[in-house]
């Protein structure tokens, strides 16, 4: 799953098209970037702040024909003038003009400059040289190594574990190839494309031990061709070599050719293309997507103000893109290619995996990444199987096709009993094709007539575990439309894809209804027990000075300045618990066991925070309680004596008070009734930074004895003092 976050604008092109941004390039940190732009000035910014560190411009008359780098070796800048000067400024030179220069003999193409390696000087000629090496000796000769009318349409350079490689394409007559110029050994290996029309961009990112070089045609499609750092002697004998390619995407282009495009690797399965058109919609649409190449499927899309010109960088998680007059960035985030992740299944603790009972629904995770498979051959609610002797006594029982035309016109006592006669007599692999398709006639059904709601069945054809959300989309929504509180309790135990929207929609529903109205529901007996238990549960730990899960309530009310500490209580046992009234349940059982359901639910955090947005202050301030009151629960592990087979963990309770305050920070600091909340909560968020920097120097400490060695002068008798500091 990719998504592209909120763009903002990094600064104004004096000119638009190409000429407008020839280039952005990394400086020497992540959150700096040199800026080369219409021809005459070089700008670095701070992307963070969104603001200018430094600019230089030469003088009238004059222009840039290679952008900029950064030479990390010598803590300068690097750039060209007027094809054939290389000029060398640092940060604290402030005319450009009095900064080193020194003329070469023959005209640049490009230098290029990766962290850590020493710049590359292309030559138009296709020669190379070593910029240190060419400064020395500038009117040094270089060779042809091109043939005539061959020119260099693009170049790249790209930082190996061992290496640099240098890249560059050329076009003659109609013909494109690669030159790949390697410095260790010094190698030079000519590839032939294979193509009638010139690539609209090129793109080489190293992974895997190999090159990869992305190229995108005019029409829609992306190539991707494998190069070895370290090439055969026979690849460099036998001359032009044939490029081998295999398709990697197939873009839609709709009519016509792209013109304008760009496509840049993120990762190794997802592609961000600037230039073509957004498959839902109209034609000129100027669009940024981002596409999983794994499943040829559209994984987020920007559509952008003014005009595209087929320029893309990417630098530390953001994309870079002018548009009309407007130079963009883009923050963007790829995770892991599966169809998992891309339903939302990601956080997962190991408690929460074996409490979340058997599946037989197909596991994404199995097929593509060649996990064990587990058959699971039990189901919870399925009818056992009946001997030879009582299947003789059976009534018919309907086909699947029966009982599709029996739910659309049957009473809800008619339905109720052929759904029990084909759950009973159906083959696992009956049911499983057959129980999403009767699911999402009943839905249909009940969408269509208020008065039909057959629950039994429906619950029936959950506790199969043959369903899921993708499967009978409306079913969850009806659900809470019905206000049929013990069917979605069984959805969100068994349903692992459910969306972050439908999510949410049911956490507001729960806030939202009046506890008294959940009492009369029928809810999982065994998660019923755990909300019982724990709300019985008191502190016994009054003659106990240490400290639980790094929460110590003494410690912290020492601690805090926000509490007054009154004066006459000091020196006395306080009769109760000062934490009595947070350690009340703020809500209902019933309604905590559906909030505790919300809280196992899978979910991608990019995707749950703008819906959290939807929560009213009241509800948020109700769940945020809820959500201490489990913690200070936990912090006496009080839940670790519950044997339950769903409950939340701790780092799911601590993540959703993360969410809840990320999605509602400036209207809870301005809520008066929400002080006293966050002032609690900062409390035992200020106890788990201190457990982990403790558990941290544990960490430190162990790991320096495992490593210091053992002292071999020991004699018969020795004590040995370790300090943990």
């Amino acid at each position: 799953m990719a998504a592209l976050y909120e763009s903002y604008t990094l600064c104004a092109l004096a000119e638009p098209g190409p000429a407008g941004a020839r280039a952005v390039e990394p400086d020497r940190d992540q959150d700096r970037v040199i800026i080369t732009e219409s021809g005459r000035a070089v700008t670095v910014y701070k992307v963070s702040d969104q603001k200018p560190l430094g600019s230089w411009t030469v003088k009238q008359g004059q222009r840039i024909t290679c952008p900029a780098v950064y030479n990390s070796q010598t803590k300068e800048y690097v750039v060209v003038t007027d094809e054939k000067v290389v000029r060398a400024w640092k940060d604290e030179d402030v005319n450009i003009e009095r900064a080193f220069k020194a003329t070469v003999s023959a005209e640049v193409y490009r230098v290029h400059s990766v962290p850590d390696r020493e710049p590359v000087v292309l030559f138009r000629c296709g020669a190379v040289r070593l910029l240190d090496s060419l400064l020395s000796a500038p009117q040094q000769p270089v060779g042809e190594v091109l043939s005539e009318e061959e020119v260099i349409r693009w170049s790249t350079a790209v930082k190996t574990e061992q290496q640099l490689v240098l890249l560059f394409s050329t076009e003659q007559r109609g013909e494109h190839c690669l030159y790949v110029q390697r410095f260790n050994p010094n190698t030079v290996v000519k590839h032939r494309l294979e193509t009638d029309s010139a690539p609209l961009s090129f793109a080489a990112t190293y992974r895997d031990g190999n090159v990869h070089l992305l190229y995108l045609f005019p029409n829609g499609c992306v190539y991707e061709s494998v190069l070895q750092t370290r090439p055969s002697g026979s690849a460099v004998s036998e001359g032009v070599q044939a490029l081998p390619r295999s398709l990697l995407l197939q873009l839609p282009v709709g009519e016509g050719e792209l013109t304008s495009a760009s496509a840049l690797p993120l990762d190794e399965a997802h592609v961000a293309v600037v230039g073509v058109p957004h498959p839902s919609a109209g034609a000129g649409k100027d669009y940024l997507c981002l596409w999983n190449t794994h499943f040829q499927t559209l994984q987020a899309g920007r559509e952008l103000a003014g005009r595209i010109y087929g320029q893309l960088w990417c630098y530390s998680g953001k994309l870079f893109v002018p548009h009309g007059k407007t130079l963009s960035v883009i923050p963007f985030e790829c995770q892991k290619s599966s169809l998992a992740s891309a339903v939302g299944k990601l956080r997962q603790t190991s408690g929460a995996n074996e409490s979340r009972g058997p599946t037989l629904v197909a596991s994404w995770n199995t097929l593509l990444h060649g996990e064990a498979t587990h058959t699971q051959e039990k189901s919870r609610g399925m009818a056992t199987r009946k001997s030879k002797a009582s299947a003789k006594n059976q009534t018919s029982r309907p086909t699947a096709e029966q009982l599709a035309e029996t739910i659309k016109a049957g009473s809800v006592e008619e339905v109720q009993k052929e759904v029990d006669a084909f759950l009973c007599g159906s083959e696992q692999a009956e049911l499983q094709v057959a129980a999403g398709r009767l699911a999402s006639e009943l839905v249909s059904r009940c969408q269509a007539d208020p008065a039909f709601y057959p629950q039994a069945a429906l619950a029936q054809l959950v506790e199969t575990h043959y369903l899921c959300h993708s499967v009978c989309p409306d079913l969850l929504m009806l659900a809470l439309e019905k206000n049929d509180y013990g069917l979605c309790q069984l959805c969100l135990q068994l349903f692992h894809d459910i969306p972050e929207a439908i999510t949410c929609a049911c956490l507001k529903t729960i806030l939202s209804v009046q506890d008294a109205e959940l009492e009369r529901v029928d809810l999982e007996a065994d998660s019923l027990q755990f909300m019982k238990t724990l709300t019985q549960t008191t502190d016994h730990s009054d003659g106990d000075s240490g400290q639980r899960n790094g929460f110590s309530p003494q410690v912290l009310e020492e601690e805090s300045c926000d509490v007054p500490s009154d004066p006459t209580a000091q020196g006395k046992k306080p009769a109760k618990d000062p934490l009595a009234l947070e350690m009340s349940c703020p809500v209902g059982l019933h309604k905590g066991v559906l909030i505790n359901e919300v809280l196992q639910v899978p979910y991608s955090d990019n995707l749950l925070l703008p819906h959290l947005k939807d929560l009213t202050v009241p509800q948020v301030i109700l769940l945020l309680q809820y959500l201490r009151f489990l913690y200070l629960k936990y912090s006496q592990d009080a839940h670790s004596q519950i044997r339950a087979l769903r409950k939340p963990a701790v780092t799911q309770v601590m993540d959703w008070v993360c969410l809840l305050l990320d999605a509602h920070f400036t209207v809870l600091v301005l809520a008066p009734e929400a002080k006293g909340l966050l002032s609690g909560l900062h409390k035992f968020v200020r106890s788990q930074v201190k457990l982990y920097s403790e558990l941290g120097k544990i960490e430190g400490s162990l790991e320096a004895l495992r490593k210091s060695k053992q002292s071999t002068d020991i004699g018969q008798y020795s004590i040995e003092v370790i300090e943990l500091f």
